[in-house]
């Protein structure tokens, strides 16, 4: 019983800037190569949409029925003025000025634990300076807002979204 040992195939890798294989055909004979053909990259022909941010946290079993669903932006109150009186109203919720339930209908709910801890913590009532909005995809507004705090200036940083026919603050961050 004599066992025949095949020689190894060898396969060459190609050197930068040399678009031809280098395969030894005489010790690799079964193996073909399939080089790309030259295309033009295409564009995806989707479109962005939002998934809403979930309700439920982690651990806790989201119920399907009520699970945000995202609205057109025909259907969504205007953007800048929704926008407008969110940031008002946190500058009074911290000035003690507001009831901090009277966000909470536009406000996910770790935002408006949110706005509660740092409504307690806050000693002054900061100036709204300036307010940018970007509406990176439709049913999204990314907004800063700048706000003086005496000789200081800080950044508030919030994220809505369009869902239920309404603008919903998914995210807040006082920087």
């Amino acid at each position: 019983m004599s066992a025949t040992v095949s020689a190894p195939r060898v396969i060459k890798f190609p050197r930068p800037g040399n678009l031809e294989a280098c395969i030894d055909v005489r010790i690799a004979p079964t193996l073909q190569l399939h080089l790309p053909e030259p295309h033009t990259p295409q564009l995806p022909s989707h479109k962005l949409y939002l998934v809403p941010t979930p309700q439920h946290l982690e651990g806790e079993q989201a119920d399907v029925d009520y699970l945000p669903k995202p609205s057109p932006l025909s259907e969504l109150p205007p953007l800048q003025e929704t926008v407008s009186r969110y940031v008002l109203g946190v500058v009074e919720i911290w000035g003690g000025r507001r009831q901090p339930m009277q966000l909470a209908r536009l406000s996910h709910r770790i935002v408006y634990a949110k706005i509660l801890a740092l409504a307690g913590n806050q000693r002054e009532i900061p100036k709204i300076r300036r307010v940018y909005i970007q509406e990176p995809i439709e049913g999204v507004a990314e907004t800063t807002v700048t706000l003086r705090f005496k000789d200081r200036v800080r950044s508030l940083v919030l994220r809505f979204e369009g869902v239920d026919k309404r603008w919903l603050c998914t995210e807040f961050a006082l920087l």
